[in-house]
């Protein structure tokens, strides 16, 4: 079959090359260009017919060796069309995520010597996830940060409030065990799984640095030693939440992953449970009979619960934006998770509750745990992400947008604590007057209290010395 083509310009000229240099009279290769042809030498000739400028080209039909796009197409349209296959290849394939810390170290002892002090160090250290007992710590001591101390637990040197650092010590240490307890039992209870998976292939008990029952064992005193420091050295209530998220992360999250999509939303309550923590141990220190109760049921109980409630939103954009660069991976592995098992709902979920951020931020600076100014600041932030949650959702995921809601929830939880702390309720009045002074009322209040203090009146106003303690002269 000869195809002839009638040139008439250099553009046509151009187009012509490309066309020949493609079998089209064949259906199959009526598609984009391909470099698996076998190359051959087409006959074609070239004549001028009457009242033309350029010459015909004639075309014999036969097997060719399709030219390059990009050797053919002008530069304008070369340079369109690499963009928007690098756009298509950029969003298709899997944006890198940070490693898993436990993978790491475990890849680090394996190559250290046999039944040294270092290669035991780093396995334990592997199987409590520290990257993740870290992070449950933070929420903790932030939450136990923005409670609103009253002003009677000010020291005599500051007029700032301050709760006791033995507390918090006992919170972060007994926080921390907890988290390697539960981070142990998980890794426990699913090494098969783990060896499918790139992310966490190289995990401690995949790689075999430790038998079952030394894991187990680590699990049993973490978490024994860490509700024990909670309840000794905080109270029994954040023992209590301590032990709770134990069980939940070990003994109900981690099975339900292979069962059901609601293991998202049961790791969520485990994530919202550490900032809640924070608030029972900092109100165990001004609350008047310390009952559980009081402490999570309280008047002043909605701060802990609004902190509770931020990670639980949070954690549904950061992980479905995760999980959808590793979705084959999960599938492989056997558990179900949204970015495969559905994915646009798994749009639609980080979407929501991206939204949720917005009240959750306003309910701070409603009940008086921050400033009115939170709002402001921490409405720009939301916005943010909020606006990466909407590309992630109209995209499903494609184009990059799941890495750039990832990248947006990894700073957004930092900033927003960081924003509610330093705009916590009194903590700019309390700055202005440490800077500028306090105004002359306030100056001769102060005085009075002074002297009262070292006579010892307000002492006896308060029923603790009696009446023959102090008397005024008639």
């Amino acid at each position: 079959m000869t195809v002839e083509w009638r040139i008439t310009g250099p553009d046509d000229a151009v187009l012509a090359t490309y066309i020949a240099s493609n079998d089209l009279a064949n259906p199959k290769r009526l598609q984009f260009p391909s470099t698996r042809d076998e190359p051959s030498n087409p006959a074609a000739e070239t004549n001028c017919g009457p009242g033309c400028d350029y010459p015909t080209a004639e075309v014999q039909h036969g097997p060719t060796r399709a030219t390059p796009i990009e050797q053919v197409l002008p530069h304008r349209r070369r340079k369109k069309a690499r963009e928007q296959a690098a756009t298509d290849a950029e969003g298709e394939k899997s944006y890198p995520i940070a490693l898993d810390a436990s993978s790491k170290l475990g890849t680090i002892a394996s190559n250290l010597p046999r039944r040294s002090i270092r290669r035991v160090l780093a396995t334990y250290l592997s199987l409590s996830k520290p990257r993740l007992s870290f992070l449950v710590v933070l929420t903790s001591t932030a939450a136990y940060s923005l409670y609103p101390v009253p002003g009677l637990l000010a020291p005599a040197a500051t007029a700032t409030p301050s709760l006791s650092t033995l507390t918090l010590l006992f919170l972060t240490t007994g926080t921390t065990l907890c988290a390697s307890s539960a981070n142990a039992f998980n890794m426990l209870l699913e090494p098969a799984h783990d060896a499918k998976m790139s992310r966490t292939r190289n995990r401690p008990l995949v790689r075999k640095l430790i038998s079952p029952t030394g894991a187990l064992a680590f699990a049993l005193a973490c978490g024994a030693f860490g509700v024990g420091a909670l309840y000794y050295g905080v109270n029994p209530t954040t023992a209590f939440l301590g032990a709770a998220n134990i069980f939940l992360y070990a003994g109900v999250y981690t099975p339900l992953k292979r069962i059901s999509v609601i293991n998202t939303w049961v790791g969520a309550i485990v994530g919202g449970i550490p900032p809640l923590m924070g608030w029972t141990a900092a109100a165990g220190q001004c609350a008047h009979d310390g009952t559980w109760q009081e402490l999570l049921f309280g008047e002043d109980s909605v701060g802990g619960w609004l902190c509770a409630g931020l990670l639980f939103a949070w954690q549904f954009p950061h992980f479905n934006s995760l999980s959808w660069a590793i979705r084959e991976e999960y599938k492989y592995a056997g558990y179900r998770m949204l970015c495969w098992v559905n994915p646009a709902q798994n749009g639609r979920v980080a979407l929501r509750y991206a939204l949720l951020m917005f009240p959750v931020c306003i309910g701070f600076s409603y009940c008086g745990v921050t400033d009115w100014s939170f709002i402001v600041t921490s409405s720009a932030v939301n916005g943010w992400m909020t606006w990466k949650a909407v590309q992630f959702w109209r995209e499903n995921g494609h184009k990059g947008t799941a890495r750039g809601l990832f990248w947006a929830s990894v700073w957004h939880l930092p900033i927003v604590m960081v924003l509610a702390m330093a705009q916590k309720k009194g903590l700019g009045e309390r700055l202005w007057r440490s800077i500028f002074g306090y105004p002359e009322d306030d100056e001769d209040d102060f005085q009075e209290w002074a002297y009262e203090s070292q006579s010892g009146v307000h002492i006896k106003h308060l029923g603790i010395w009696g009446c023959a303690c102090v008397s005024r002269p008639e």
